[in-house]
């Protein structure tokens, strides 16, 4: 009797726990699964001036927030002077054609790199923040954006690698007489950024780095900003990438009283 009891619970405990196994798989999704939810979120930012040659400019990668009439992106993508009639705007693909959307420059976050864009017209597809953890060391994640702008025409591109190392911003100078005075601000208020196994290009700045099982963003991909500390270390860092953590997005979104 005692050895058919410890059967009996033996073997529902196996059940139970390939119960378990199939719910946990069935809840994560593949990154097949995520990157066709992801992509219609992500838009290409850039400019429009018509008597240009091209008249369209991209800059960079941005991706749509909130209630689908805001687009986040990186500070220094749109941080360069335009000239009076040359709109900024973003870029985005319907089945096959592109359309370029007006916005305007909400809000900013240069100390992280970070710009908040008001769309005009009707709303777009959004991407869900991740607001109740930070992604960790070892976790699988993903990158979808425009590496080398346009060339190949409006086709997002995704990477896919693992959050590396968690790291500060600033790394201390090898000696006093390599110190800036940028570096000497930063050593005094570093915050910590995530470093990726994946390779990033100029044109995937504002990409968002997002979970591969759920899809949502964990940080926002920034190569320029991080690069001005860490070059003087890290003479050719082609194949790290370093992501904004996404607090800091929450932060700008519920400064400008945006649900998210």
């Amino acid at each position: 009797m005692f050895r058919m009891s410890l059967f009996k619970s033996a073997l529902m405990l196996t059940v139970l726990l390939l119960i378990q196994t199939v719910v946990s798989v069935s809840s994560a999704q593949t990154l097949v699964q995520t990157i066709k939810q992801v992509k219609p979120a992500v838009v290409g930012v850039g400019s429009y001036l018509s008597t240009r040659r091209p008249p369209s400019q991209y800059l960079g990668t941005g991706f749509v927030v909130g209630d689908g009439y805001h687009v986040i992106t990186n500070h220094h993508v749109v941080d360069k002077s335009r000239k009076n009639k040359e709109q900024l705007g973003i870029f985005y693909r319907v089945k096959k054609q592109v359309k370029f959307r007006k916005v305007r420059i909400l809000a900013k976050d240069k100390m992280h790199d970070l710009a908040l864009l008001r769309i005009e017209g009707t709303k777009l597809p959004v991407m869900k923040i991740e607001s109740s953890r930070t992604a960790s060391e070892g976790e699988e994640i993903a990158f979808t954006g425009f590496p080398i702008g346009a060339v190949l025409g409006l086709y997002p591109v995704t990477h896919r690698g693992i959050v590396s190392a968690l790291s500060p911003v600033v790394i201390p100078a090898p000696s006093s007489s390599t110190l800036s005075v940028k570096m000497i601000k930063r050593l005094r208020n570093p915050y910590w950024v995530y470093q990726l196994d994946a390779t990033a290009y100029p044109g995937n700045s504002g990409s968002p780095m997002y979970s591969v099982k759920t899809g949502r963003v964990l940080g926002v991909i920034n190569k320029v900003f991080v690069k001005e500390t860490k070059e003087s270390v890290i003479q050719k860092p082609s194949g790290i990438t370093y992501a904004i953590p996404s607090k800091y997005i929450i932060k700008l979104l519920k400064d400008n009283k945006i649900r998210y």
